[in-house]
């Protein structure tokens, strides 16, 4: 027991959002990263093979790869659906609830035909976990946290005394330096520092930092922010939009950002030069998907607008104005 010396900071508690056993029965596990999640996932599923999606980031694959566990792709077509996915009950499927813009009904219709899911809700934070499959769920996507992932589903515990505790506080000074100096310069520098540890880690336990940020967030006051913000860029670019974010979506829905979809080459770098820093998503499948591939459409095109809790009108409208603009 420490008694005394100075004061660290403090957080409000009692609010996780992910937390007891609130979920019929489901359990939970607390993780370093999404892709820790995806990994500890596919453990609890026995299964000797994962199949997953093209459109995804390669951090995923190349974990599983350095873990020899053999893998196999399928495609999607531009509504998300999947192509050729014909899994056998040794094998577990990955899907993913892209952009958090699909409804938990539409993840049921996906999940049905296949025997052991995995439910990337990475881009969902608040999805609701399905029964009868694993789902994951990435922190820092949402909150302001170094790291932290949860694995939601039956048995989800198990495994969990073979990792190590993880310790987040190292590598968290970003989160302080972008309060006062930005995202820019040396914040940035402090995260990219953040990115590599995670990058190099094996599964571990949640750190105690991330989860007491965790246990004192505002989760209702993120959920209203993120969809008032989502349903005005909606009213801003639908005309514009060659995707339909709404065709799935409903009130279980709290989307990452708005997926923005305008086939021009330079917008991106129209919006990055005023100060939007947000990227094409998983570029290297240029370089890996036929031009005529949904993959390779999306990971062209797609420019995600910043809808999260720290914004509102004011920076969705300029960066309305800006595309119209360049339009």
């Amino acid at each position: 027991m420490e008694i005394g010396s100075f004061i660290e900071m403090q957080f409000a508690r009692g609010l996780e959002y992910y937390q007891g056993e609130s979920f019929a029965g489901l359990s939970i596990a607390r993780l370093n990263s999404g892709k820790a999640g995806i990994l500890h996932a596919f453990r609890l599923t026995g299964c000797k093979r994962l199949w997953l999606p093209l459109y995804l980031c390669d951090c995923v694959r190349e974990l599983f790869r350095r873990q020899q566990i053999e893998l196999r792709h399928y495609h999607i077509d531009r509504n998300f659906n999947p192509l050729n996915l014909k899994p056998t009950d040794e094998e577990a499927v990955l899907l993913v609830n892209y952009y958090g813009v699909m409804s938990e009904s539409r993840m049921r219709q996906l999940a049905a035909p296949y025997p052991n899911v995995i439910i990337d809700n990475c881009q969902a934070f608040f999805a609701p976990p399905l029964p009868h499959c694993q789902n994951v769920y990435s922190c820092r996507k949402f909150i302001g946290v170094p790291d932290g992932a949860y694995v939601i589903g039956s048995n989800a515990e198990k495994f969990m005394t073979e990792y190590e505790q993880g310790y987040s506080s190292d590598t968290a000074l970003f989160l302080l330096l972008r309060l006062e100096y930005g995202c820019e310069g040396k914040a940035y520098a402090a995260r990219m520092q953040n990115e590599r540890r995670l990058e190099n880690e094996p599964p571990k336990k949640m750190s105690k930092l991330t989860r007491s940020i965790l246990d004192g967030s505002d989760y209702p006051q993120i959920i209203a922010k993120r969809r008032e913000n989502f349903f005005y860029a909606q009213r801003l670019f639908a005309s514009l939009n060659l995707l339909k974010p709404l065709a799935n979506f409903d009130e279980t829905c709290v989307p990452m950002i708005y997926p923005l979809l305008l086939e021009s080459d330079t917008l991106l770098h129209t919006l990055q030069a005023n100060k939007h820093f947000q990227g094409h998503w998983w570029s290297y499948l240029l370089h890996e998907t036929p031009p005529q591939s949904a993959e390779h459409w999306l990971s062209k095109y797609i420019i995600p607008i910043s809808i999260d809790q720290r914004y509102g009108k004011k920076e969705l409208d300029f960066l309305h104005k800006l595309t119209a603009q360049h339009l």
